[in-house]
């Protein structure tokens, strides 16, 4: 088959928060860059961000020191602290960026930018945009990719990378939805910044496209998955929809209460209460729905004493989501909540810089390939993330990844790519389309691969769980090659990109799972009831999975880089 062949000295996928950053970045270098998107970039998931995005401003009396050291405490001592310090030096400075690009951050009486608190922080260093703070990020960057006139090739769905003589990332394979044809994008640089991988789940507060497209296609190509087991359950989902209810209403004072009309957060975190870390408020729930003081499976979260006027203006989107999915008005009576699938703290292994490849051996990666965002484990957020850190890392490290990439493009020839290399792609692609019915179906095998992951990669694990689900997962693998499609055609055939996107996800579900029973502690988000407590003798550090297709995946370790803060008992 016949494929045109595009060249760019950098090609970024993705263009959510991390990719538009990076393009951004890469473009102010001088090389020439490119994006691709499987959907509009304004509706990449960074569009459902709500809360805010952290910083530790000094002329606020803060410090990036506090910012990193509750950030290390947050991921329960599995963060590397290079990666944190970076962070919260550079928090700052691309929050000014942000806002001299456009972003109208939420101000105070005094005019200045207006802050609230997060989970796990002492201070109130959360910048935001009422309780929509990441469209307005990701409207802004787009207008700013418009303004640089970057092409960015949306609504097309990325194949396979693909690897130049040497063996390095030299690009990818991409399915233009709206025709069905492929394309074949040369790049020196690479960059993946695809986002989570939230619909492995099932309930998830994550949108239907977030597939981990981008960790299972670098896995395949030879890079190392990390830390995958780290999977984080916001504490605040509306139970079936998954909807996400944000942080910031405890940040701005909202009470959690049992079924008694307890604030029972006072037994599991006495002093930070509602605004301890996520994996310890999620806990906390689930423990009191297991005990019987949960209300029909739920806890309450309560905004009644903030006052109308407070809510409409500070959390008007999730005033409106409880109206419209729970019939529920906020400033009457509280709204029932769950912890829910909201993000995963492993991905992809990458460097400080984003590289996916260590350039001093003690790892093996893949040279050419960067990545930026949740679909990266740098590791900033080891074992469970902080609230509004996110949007920091898919800024700090999209930029990072960015230039990064312009610099190592500078360095390389332009990759010489055959049309042929798409071809196992298009025998793929065809071979989906023409099976005959099984009964076999996309939705199917999802809801029960998703509803398995919540069951037993929950908050709470155990090795007999973990392995009920890898022998489900594995079952699942076997019955997608008989899964068929209606649609025999090539023109924006959603049901190829279903069957492939399904593919995907069961390669990071069996990562999470093989993850998940290698580590024998419970740490942050990873809470085994069969080894209750935190071994930092036998597992203060990371795990690494490389793919064999046809086996499980090939395990090595790296310790956790440790700078100034040894581990220590975490308290709320």
């Amino acid at each position: 088959m016949a494929t045109e062949i595009k060249t760019y000295d950098v090609v970024i996928i993705g263009a959510g928060l991390a990719g538009l950053r990076a393009a951004l970045a890469a473009h102010e270098e001088g090389v020439s860059v490119a994006v691709l998107t499987k959907v509009y970039p304004v509706r990449s998931h960074s569009n459902a961000a709500q809360g805010g995005i952290n910083a530790a401003l000094t002329d606020r009396g803060d410090s990036w020191e506090e910012h990193a050291f509750e950030t290390v405490k947050g991921g329960d001592y599995l963060s590397d602290q290079d990666a944190v310090e970076i962070l919260a030096q550079e928090a700052g400075r691309d929050i000014i960026a942000l806002e001299h690009m456009g972003v109208i951050f939420s101000r105070n009486e005094e005019g200045r930018l207006g802050t609230r608190r997060f989970g796990g922080q002492q201070r109130a260093r959360t910048f935001f945009v009422s309780d929509f703070t990441g469209q307005a990020m990701l409207h802004v960057l787009y207008e700013q990719i418009l303004r640089a006139k970057i092409p960015v090739y949306d609504e097309w769905f990325v194949t396979s990378l693909v690897h130049d003589e040497d063996g390095a990332c030299a690009g990818a394979v991409a399915m233009d939805i709206k025709t069905g044809r492929l394309g074949t994008f040369a790049a020196k640089a690479t960059i993946m910044a695809t986002g989570g991988l939230g619909r492995v789940y099932e309930p998830s507060t994550n949108a239907l496209i977030c597939t981990g497209d981008g960790m299972a296609l670098a896995y395949r190509a030879g890079a190392p998955l990390m830390d995958m087991e780290m999977v984080q359950y916001h504490p605040t989902t509306l139970k079936g929809k998954g909807l996400l209810i944000t942080e910031a209403a405890r940040g701005e004072g909202a009470y959690l209460l049992n079924s008694e009309g307890e604030r029972f957060m006072a037994r599991y975190a006495p002093t930070m209460m509602e605004l301890a870390s996520r994996d310890v408020v999620s806990r906390a729930e689930q423990t009191e729905i297991l005990e019987g003081r949960g209300v029909n499976g739920c806890v309450l979260l309560d905004c009644r004493h903030l006052g109308k006027a407070f809510i409409l203006d500070r959390l008007r989107q999730i005033y409106e989501e409880a109206k419209t999915f729970a019939n529920i008005d906020l400033t009457e009576e509280p709204i029932p909540v769950r912890p829910g699938m909201h993000y995963q703290m492993g991905g992809i292994k990458a460097d400080v810089d984003g590289r996916c490849w260590d350039p001093e051996g003690q790892w093996k990666g893949l040279v050419g390939l960067f990545a930026a965002g949740e679909t990266a484990c740098v590791s900033l957020h080891g074992g469970n993330r902080l609230g509004a850190n996110s949007l920091l890392d898919t800024i700090v490290f999209g930029r990072r990844a960015g230039q990064c990439a312009a610099e190592f493009a500078r360095t390389r020839l332009a990759p010489r790519l055959s049309p042929a290399m798409a071809e196992q792609d298009h025998r793929l692609i065809q071979s989906i389309i023409a099976r005959e019915g099984t009964g076999e179906t996309v939705a199917g095998l999802r809801y029960t691969m998703g509803t398995t992951m919540n069951r037993y990669l929950s908050v709470f694990r155990d090795e007999e769980g973990i392995e009920t689900a890898r022998r489900v997962i594995h079952e699942l693998k076997e019955r997608w090659n008989g899964v068929a499609i209606k649609d025999k055609g090539r023109i924006f055939n959603t049901g190829v990109i279903a069957v492939l996107e399904l593919s995907m996800m069961l390669d990071c579900a069996e990562a999470i799972i093989h993850s998940a029973s290698i580590r024998k502690e419970s740490r942050g988000a990873h809470f085994r009831t069969d080894y209750l407590e935190r071994d930092d003798e036998g597992w203060l550090k990371h795990i690494l999975l490389y793919y064999r297709p046809d086996g499980p995946p090939e395990v090595a370790y790296l310790p956790v880089r440790i700078t100034r803060w040894q581990p220590q008992a975490r308290v709320y």
